[in-house]
């Protein structure tokens, strides 16, 4: 699939083999993410929203079974499980929970990037899966974590920008808080209500012309926020 990019998340917590496989994806001119355990792959799964996820079962805090079982129930993003158990009963346990396909360690690089190559042709990405989100002069592009107003860039910290990309990949939706902080924040501890106002008001004073007025990310008063339509 010649000039086909998506985003991919490869979690593992061996260092050295995430970096291999990144090596190799980066090869194949995809873009790489990559994360040493199960709780910031679900973090970053849900804040960075990936086509294809790589994910190794034995990784602490969350393993990869379990953050697999969460994903498929969130969400159709692409999972490959990675392992050094070879059993069928794993494989198909992999399967069983959600799982497109399977591969054991030691992984061949042409092996690893010919299965994500399927599944890709399978999900149908295409020659630019990090779509900009646009509202009105508002531009997020969620593939190079940019946000622009009026062609000016805009710095956001990681939980404004996932809140603004949550936002504005379904205007016109309102989210609640709660939904927002299972979204954007994940496994974090002590997340209340009152750390997505905090976020939403910072996010406001960057990207609003009149925070008191908002034109983008519009409060819905005892329900959340939602991004403007237009």
């Amino acid at each position: 699939m010649p000039g086909v990019t998506a985003r991919i998340l490869v979690a593992d917590d061996d260092p050295k083999h995430a970096q291999l496989i990144r090596l190799y994806l980066e090869r194949e001119g995809h873009q790489v993410m990559t994360v040493g355990d199960g709780r910031a792959a679900l973090d970053q799964a849900r804040a960075r929203r990936p086509d294809l996820i790589i994910l190794d079962i034995m990784m602490p805090l969350v393993d990869g079974l379990d953050v697999c079982r969460i994903l498929r129930a969130e969400s159709n993003v692409a999972i490959l499980l990675v392992t050094a158990r070879s059993s069928e009963n794993d494989m198909l346990l992999g399967l069983d929970i959600g799982a497109d396909d399977y591969l054991s360690k030691p992984v061949s690089p042409r092996e690893l990037t010919a299965r994500v190559r399927a599944l890709l042709r399978r999900i149908g990405a295409t020659e630019d899966p990090s779509t900009v989100l646009r509202v009105g002069e508002l531009e997020v592009d969620a593939g190079r974590f940019e946000v622009r107003v009026g062609g000016t860039p805009v710095g956001l910290t990681a939980k404004e920008f996932g809140i603004l990309e949550l936002l504005a990949r379904e205007p016109g939706r309102v989210f609640t808080r709660g939904q927002i902080i299972d979204k954007t924040f994940g496994f974090e501890q002590d997340v209340s209500e009152r750390t997505v106002d905090a976020h939403v008001v910072n996010l406001r004073r960057k990207i609003e012309t009149d925070p008191a007025e908002p034109r983008y990310v519009q409060t819905v008063y005892g329900r959340g926020y939602r991004m403007a339509e237009t």
